[in-house]
């Protein structure tokens, strides 16, 4: 994998962080729950009646949002450099991770730190530090891609 700075758009991430924000600090305000999408897709696999359909709304909404964007502007071009049975892999050690760190990258890196929870806090450096060692490890002393 390699970064495309030629095509970098500091302003698009900018305003892409800020969504992102007063999303979830609206969702905090108006439902009363923390936007992390480990805790909601959970939360549709152990169905609770009557707090079913906002969570099948917000994961429709993370599908259909890029849809929409790709029907006024030109998506990015996406490469996998990586084979499908480590993305598998690596996509179970992800939720592995997310049920003994008490939840994901959303739920910590984005609403628990603006929350200035000491918890997430600790979780964002350890989600982070672990993927560096991770690619660390596999990409430079293994050779893996």
């Amino acid at each position: 994998m390699t970064i495309d700075t030629i095509h970098f758009t500091p302003i698009a991430a900018l305003l892409g962080g800020l969504l992102i924000g007063a999303a979830a600090a609206l969702f905090m305000l108006i439902n009363g729950r923390i936007a992390g999408i480990s805790g909601i897709i959970g939360g549709i696999l152990r169905p609770v009646v009557g707090d079913i359909l906002w969570r099948f709304a917000f994961v429709f909404g993370l599908i259909l949002a890029p849809v929409l964007y790709g029907t006024f502007a030109t998506l990015p071009e996406t490469q996998v450099d990586s084979s499908y049975p480590l993305l598998i892999v690596a996509g179970l050690l992800v939720g592995i991770g997310t049920r003994y760190g008490g939840g994901c990258t959303s739920g910590h890196g984005i609403c628990g730190i603006s929350r200035l929870s000491p918890r997430s806090v600790v979780a964002t450096l350890l989600f982070v530090s672990s993927g560096m060692a991770t690619v660390f490890v596999l990409r430079h002393l293994l050779g893996v891609n």
